[in-house]
């Protein structure tokens, strides 16, 4: 923080996953403004995330990785070594899902609720374990996780998803507690304006309807309340609501 009260990040090293969209599209180019060396990273979107990468201000990279398999996460903190030679703030952003009625048992799968939690929980806790011998060697490290209001209401776009927000707002709060001076937080956002909610115009009525901020969320908005936690150093072990208000209606 400068004496004028904007946050600084030069010289840090910032790593989001899935960040070629989005959220951590959003995150990245906002990480990138305030001095921060940042890695982009995919799954999959390839072009779209070296595009990312390629229009931050500051330094940057792209490092294809999928954070659900051990190679994936290898990869990754590789990728972010060999450019940068460590690591200050990891923002776990990748996560998947698919819309699956609460009520549709049989349509939860085994194979829909494996893959939830091989990404949501799985690869990113292995990803966050694989990090932190860099982030203890930083001046102030940061985790902040981005999982879900629906990890502490019971929405979301299917049981498995919502299960899978609620572990990582757990795992927040159990890193925070054991493993300081490392930060973890988490931002827990309600229904957010991505290329993945494009079409859920009823949602999105009724979030503006009911919502005390008339208003869904921006990624923008998602990257604000990042960089306040990044910002906050005496911080930690928190889950930031970011929906409008939507968890006290």
């Amino acid at each position: 923080m400068t004496a004028d009260g904007v946050t600084d990040l030069s010289g840090q090293v910032a790593l989001v996953t899935g960040s070629s969209s989005g959220i951590g599209e959003a995150t990245a180019h906002r990480l990138s403004a305030l001095g921060a060396k940042v890695v982009v990273n995919s799954a999959s979107s390839v072009e779209a995330g070296q595009a990312v990468a390629d229009a931050l201000v500051g330094e940057s990279t792209y490092v294809q990785a999928d954070i659900a398999t051990d190679d994936g996460v290898a990869g990754l903190i590789a990728g972010t070594t060999e450019r940068f030679g460590g690591l200050d703030i990891l923002v776990n952003n990748a996560g998947w899902t698919t819309v699956v009625p609460h009520d549709d048992l049989e349509g939860l799968t085994d194979d829909i609720f494996a893959k939830t939690f091989d990404v949501n929980v799985t690869g990113t806790w292995k990803l966050t374990k694989a990090a932190m011998p860099l982030l203890r060697q930083s001046s102030d490290p940061n985790v902040v996780t981005i999982t879900s209001i629906a990890g502490v209401r019971p929405v979301g776009s299917s049981i498995a998803y919502a299960m899978s927000k609620a572990a990582l707002n757990h795992m927040t709060v159990l890193m925070a507690r054991a493993h300081g001076p490392v930060r973890f937080n988490a931002i827990a956002p309600g229904l957010v304006d991505t290329p993945w909610t494009a079409d859920w115009d009823e949602i999105r009525q009724s979030v503006q309807r009911r919502s005390p901020l008339g208003r869904t969320a921006s990624p923008e908005d998602c990257a604000d309340a990042v960089v306040s936690l990044i910002s906050a150093r005496y911080v930690t072990g928190q889950v930031l609501m970011v929906d409008g208000g939507m968890t006290i209606v």
